[in-house]
């Protein structure tokens, strides 16, 4: 198992993973090519995958804004769960937003995502009742799509 920085030469592995995840959302715009290397080229040493035999097997986006570290789709192809994968990577991510100097990290979890709760609870984070989360659109062109 190889667990490295994500590059956007990994776009189309990390894409085929995303796809094969049931409800999995996917942006039109953020998660297309053009979205991703934007987004690693603004976080160039956070994001990371997992690679097992060649096959690009996990990978979680992951950037921050100077203060706060955040973790987007994050997703171990579903063959290869419950092996440490998803820790792994987990790690290795928050390994590298302490290299930036970042305290802190924070996630998105739907509240429908039975198996990414459980991972999360599992392996320590804690989930925040003191808050609201507020969203607002920019982009009405950024069409979300959920993988059946």
């Amino acid at each position: 198992m190889e667990i490295r920085t994500m590059t956007v030469d990994d776009y189309e592995q990390v894409k085929d993973l995303w796809m094969c995840i049931k409800g999995f959302a996917i942006r039109s715009i953020d998660d297309s090519y053009e979205g991703v290397a934007r987004f690693i080229k603004r976080n160039p040493t956070t994001s990371v995958v997992a690679i097992k035999d060649g096959k690009l097997v996990g990978s979680i986006l992951c950037g921050h804004d100077g203060r706060r570290g955040c973790f987007y789709h994050v997703c171990v192809h579903p063959d290869h769960r419950l092996k440490g994968i998803g820790k792994q990577m987990v790690v290795y991510a928050m390994n590298a937003l302490k290299d930036e100097h970042i305290n802190k990290v924070s996630l998105i979890a739907f509240t429908r995502n039975d198996i990414g709760n459980a991972f999360w609870n599992k392996i320590g984070w804690t989930k925040r009742a003191d808050l609201n989360y507020y969203d607002f659109t920019l982009n009405e062109e950024n069409i979300i799509r959920f993988n059946e």
